[in-house]
């Protein structure tokens, strides 16, 4: 059986672990940007093997700017992953996106400040292409999948990527209102921005909790009530995850370009990038520079 893992879960908040996923092993991944949030949980799920990770730690233990997103990243290529389901707690933006809304995001606007959020560096320079961030097949998959297990789902939108770990002031919500953002959270940005220089597909199913704190009607957010929505909401989650993971062919498609993002990106010749960047970044460079080159 080969050892490669091809599809990746990343779990958001109240999202901890993957019901129906046959276990073969827990795995700590030691990775050249330190740890990632907690073991990663290796199995099957319906004949698919499927790596699983906790984004925050089972538990929740980090906080959004607390996220080895690199390691995270490195650690799902290592394991053979090339299609990444993302799934995150967020705020709407529009009176139409409800909670227990799930939105599918096409877009970013990037408001953090304190992240890495490149592989590149210590003299090697690449410059992905991101003006369509997100995966468009892996998207398509979402939206049939949330279609047929009857998920209340809203295809395409601009996901704003805030730093936190507070939530938004009413000021900033109604600025990023006007801004025509669709959601708000905390934490895929960086996922995408990592995913595509590492070649994965990755996409993310938006799961609405609140209506941030611009919603004259609305309570504002607040920690107890995201987490009861989440919890209200988990199940038709995983059903849409469930359903994607029978949807996806076993070899992801080619137009998405996700899959060869390096093509054209790398502009350090390799014989002048030092030995020790060469070996950081090997699982990620091995389709353009295979180590025999």
């Amino acid at each position: 059986m080969s050892e490669a893992f091809a599809f990746g879960v990343l779990g958001g908040t109240g999202l901890y672990d993957m019901p129906g996923l046959e276990v073969i092993e827990e795995r700590q991944i030691p990775t050249p940007f330190g740890d990632p949030s907690d073991a990663f949980v290796l199995g099957e799920f319906e004949g698919r093997r499927v790596a699983f990770l906790a984004r925050h730690g089972r538990g929740h233990r980090l906080l959004p700017s607390e996220l080895n997103f690199r390691a995270n990243i490195w650690a799902f290529k290592s394991l053979g992953v090339e299609r990444l389901i993302s799934l995150s707690a967020v705020g709407s933006m529009k009176v139409e996106y409800e909670p227990l809304h799930i939105v599918v995001p096409d877009q970013f606007i990037d408001r953090t400040r304190h992240r890495p959020d490149t592989f590149f560096g210590e003299g090697l320079v690449g410059h992905v292409a991101f003006g369509d961030p997100l995966c468009s097949s892996l998207a398509a998959a979402f939206v049939e999948a949330g279609r047929r297990v009857g998920a209340t789902l809203h295809e395409g939108g601009t996901y704003l990527c805030m730093e936190g770990p507070q939530f938004s002031t009413r000021a900033e919500s109604h600025l990023y209102r006007s801004w025509g953002v669709d959601v708000i959270g905390m934490t895929n940005l960086q996922e995408a921005k990592l995913a595509r220089e590492a070649e994965i597909c990755y996409a993310t199913l938006a799961l609405v909790t609140d209506y941030d704190c611009w919603h004259e009607e609305a309570d504002d957010v607040t920690v107890d009530g995201v987490v009861e929505v989440l919890a209200r909401n988990a199940e038709t989650a995983r059903s849409v995850v469930a359903e994607t993971l029978k949807i996806l062919p076993p070899e992801p498609e080619t137009d998405c370009g996700c899959g060869v993002a390096l093509t054209y990106a790398l502009m350090t010749e390799k014989s002048l990038v030092p030995q020790e960047t060469l070996e950081k970044l090997a699982p990620i460079l091995r389709r353009v520079w295979p180590e025999d080159t």
